[in-house]
């Protein structure tokens, strides 16, 4: 099998450039390596053609593993004839592949292996060539069923009945949704699917957030899901062929039931299996969609940057647990502050902030946006700091995930989970990635049915954006944590553990090129890693920018054209001006890496995230009951899903802009109008107190 052949006709790509990937791929590099400096091998594919491209492959290479598995078999039963082999290496998908193993996979114990152990296939055998009379047969009424569980075996291991059967599902299949048996309406349970006790659709109108939904519904024991045609005729998938035009009556009769039993006992419940596991497979896909794109908006969410921060997890009971982190995030004090018990205990709060802030000469502070986040908000804002001070508001999602791993144990092993937790909220508003990268990404908050669809796929994907994130990012080769470190190109844990174990030892890496004195390093590794990896402090310019050391003596000789060095270089755009690119096309270096490099020496290591800004929320909206319709509040987004995106307007409850109220036209998918941790204003709708509910929208708000 050509896997470039076939992957370039699914994929719509030229098969030059899919050979290429392949190659690169089975050498051993990453997705985002390739991306950024296999360009001109690839025709400069981007990240999400060369994942497919190595998605595809697998599939591919897994597809022919099974083929060989399924010719084995055949072959060892003696059944393994030219013209089935054929076909069996022609099969294109695992389910043609399937259709045809069928009749020949070792079957558990049928109704039709339990006839054929009695003696009734050569019945069977004359009912199917035409030859048996029911006069001369003189069979008794259970030999014949046992002669028809034999055919309607047969009738179902059919290929092309299959087919047929299933071209009627793809054509008229419902999803259909009722009250599952011995469940009653006063059920408890039930209330959380009302709206699905009687659905009825066509599959292919069926959005992936309502078939997750009635899955789950069934998963409950709630709900009875269906996925099937409403009626079907026999002569619909009746294969044309001999063994169904039978010009004895009596042998018709008997295929007839036969036909009829095996449709409703073993073919339309398997084409059901086959229609909703693809059903849920296709659901899977776009909810896990959904769930990379919020974590690639969440994680490139724009940083605040190296600022000293206090930092506070808010609690009523408990006290708000208060941390100070110096510019780098590292740990300097905690303590407890009990201001919502009482007005003392709230005078002494502020004051105790006012001193941190002016002893730590805090410069922002980040306040968790959980319970008591925005009574802790009014705290703060009553507070007179000498000196401005940005305060913050910041996701706990996955905070307390953090807080109790073994990453935070190893970090802080002498501190409790409150202040780890803490800790965390004061770092994800300084540098978002670096800290959002230490928590499982499914525990982050920002998915759609996330612990419903298929985890490996799931964690496939979500691995994949994070990889893309941080090295499209970049990592400073010198403070970077193992768990940074483990998703740059080429490296993962084993590697990041070794680097880490490395610096400490040693001290700072002086330059990329000391990266090899790690133990375990290798010339591979160190081409994969080194361009994603920053050291700001090397006497190399180019060791702070992506520039790729396989291209230094590249640049060196772009500097010498011009009678300049490296740094200057970089610094003097007039030098840059004067260099014609054309002049050093050759080899492996075309136009692509070049326009690179000179991006690169333009802005050196440039940040793609957005610039921070400081966002409030109406001071005069802290509970959900003062909400009112008719609001225009301040608002940002914190989830997006296939039916519309939340909005946290700062009263401990996100409201709902559902897909119909995000503009004036016909919105397909929400990401098209609003982006994660975007701050926009939103009209309220309405307000359901008693089931805890906003509704909101962006229409007609200026």
């Amino acid at each position: 099998m050509n896997y470039a052949t076939i992957i370039a006709k699914r994929l719509e790509l030229n098969q030059r450039q899919v050979e290429k990937t392949i190659e690169l791929l089975e050498q051993g590099a990453t997705v985002p390596f390739i991306a950024r400096y296999r360009k001109e091998a690839t025709g400069s594919l981007n990240e999400v053609q060369i994942a497919a491209i190595r998605d595809l492959l697998l599939k591919l290479k897994e597809l022919d593993k099974r083929r060989e598995a399924v010719l084995q078999s055949i072959d060892e039963q003696g059944k393994l004839t030219a013209e089935l082999k054929q076909q069996i290496e022609a099969a294109e998908t695992l389910t043609d592949l399937e259709d045809l193993y069928l009749p020949y996979r070792p079957k558990r114990r049928t109704r039709a292996t339990i006839a054929i152990e009695k003696g009734y296939e050569p019945l069977a055998d004359a009912i199917m060539s035409g030859k048996w009379k029911e006069e001369s047969g003189k069979c008794s009424e259970e030999e014949l069923q046992y002669a028809r569980d034999i055919i309607a075996e047969r009738i179902s291991d059919d290929a092309t009945v299959r087919n047929r059967v299933r071209n009627i599902f793809r054509r008229r299949a419902m999803l259909t949704s009722t009250l599952a048996r011995g469940v009653k309406e006063g059920d408890e349970r039930v209330g959380k699917f009302e709206s699905w006790l009687d659905w009825k659709e066509p599959i292919s109108k069926a959005p992936s957030h309502r078939v997750l939904a009635l899955l789950r519904g069934e998963e409950a024991g709630v709900l009875s899901v269906h996925v099937r045609p409403e009626k079907v005729e026999s002569g619909e998938w009746k294969a044309e062929s001999g063994k169904w035009r039978m010009e004895s009556k009596d042998c018709a009769e008997q295929i007839a039931l036969a036909a009829e039993d095996a449709y409703k006992r073993l073919i339309e419940p398997s084409i059901e299996t086959e229609f909703r596991n693809q059903l849920k497979e296709k659901a899977d896909r776009e909810a896990i969609r959904v769930f990379a794109d919020n974590l690639r908006q969440l994680l490139l969410a724009a940083p605040l940057g190296q600022k000293r921060t206090l930092a506070i997890d808010p609690g009523f009971r408990t006290g708000c647990k208060v941390v100070c982190l110096d510019a780098q995030g590292q740990l300097l004090h905690n303590e407890t502050i009990y201001p919502f018990t009482s007005v003392r205990e709230e005078r002494a709060a502020v004051n105790k902030l006012e001193a941190l802030v002016e002893a730590f000469q805090i410069e922002a502070i980040a306040i968790g946006n959980g319970t008591a986040g925005r009574e802790t908000e009014e705290v703060v804002q009553r507070c007179r700091f000498k000196n401005k001070v940005v305060a913050v508001s910041v996701s706990e999602a996955g905070a307390s995930v953090y807080s109790a791993s073994d990453v935070a144990r190893k970090e802080f092993p002498d501190y409790d989970v409150t202040v780890r937790g803490a800790v965390s909220i004061g770092r994800r508003l300084m540098d978002p990635l670096s800290e959002l990268v230490k928590i499982d990404p499914k525990s982050i908050g920002v998915g759609q049915y996330q612990h419903d669809v298929d985890q490996k796929m799931l964690s496939a994907s979500l691995a994949d954006v994070v990889e893309s994130c941080v090295n499209s990012v970049g990592v400073e080769l010198n403070t970077a944590s193992r768990e940074l470190l483990a998703y740059v190109s080429g490296i993962g844990p084993a590697l990041a553990d070794k680097i880490v174990d490395h610096r400490n030892r040693n001290g700072a890496f002086a330059d990329r090129q000391q990266l090899k004195k790690v133990k375990g390093l290798g010339d591979k590794a160190f081409e994969q890693c080194a361009g994603f990896l920053r050291v700001r402090e090397s006497g190399n310019p180019l060791d702070r920018s992506a520039v790729h050391p396989e291209r230094y003596a590249l640049v060196e000789r772009m500097a010498k054209s011009v009678g300049a060095d490296v740094e200057a270089l970089m610094k003097d755009r007039e030098l840059r001006g004067r260099i014609r690119l054309d002049d050093f096309v050759g080899g492996d270096c075309g136009l692509p890496t070049l326009q690179d490099i000179m991006r690169e020496l333009e802005k050196p290591g440039l940040d793609p995230r957005a610039k921070f800004e400081v966002f409030e929320f109406d001071k005069s909206v802290t509970r959900l009951e003062d909400v009112k319709e008719g609001m225009v509040l301040p608002g940002i987004v914190t989830n997006i899903t296939a039916f519309g995106a939340f909005v946290d307007i700062g009263v401990h409850q996100d409201g709902l802009v559902h897909v119909s109220q995000m503009a004036n036209r016909r919105v397909s998918d929400p990401a098209e109008v609003v982006h994660l941790h975007q701050h926009l204003k939103v009209k309220v709708l309405e307000v359901d107190l008693r089931r805890r509910r906003i509704s909101l929208t962006l229409k007609g708000v200026e």
